[in-house]
């Protein structure tokens, strides 16, 4: 057997090769996209509500104390 001659069957060695390569990985983006798009919601509702809320302190409608009438 010469060395040009082998054994093994070229078509099977590149199949191996090809298993054994590591898989190329690609990054998906909507994960991020979609949690981006939810904090970006979410905020815009937390400012709403900051701007439309009545405040929680305020003063009393009366100006002047109230008068209980004599007994």
């Amino acid at each position: 057997m010469s060395i040009a001659q082998s054994a093994l069957d070229p078509a099977e060695i590149a199949r191996a090769r090809a298993l054994l390569k590591p898989a190329k990985s690609r990054e998906r983006i909507w994960p991020a996209l979609t949690a981006a798009a939810c904090l970006a919601i979410s905020a815009l509702g937390f400012a709403t509500a900051m701007i439309l809320a009545p405040p929680l302190v305020s003063e009393p409608v009366a100006a002047s104390p109230i008068q209980l009438p004599a007994p």
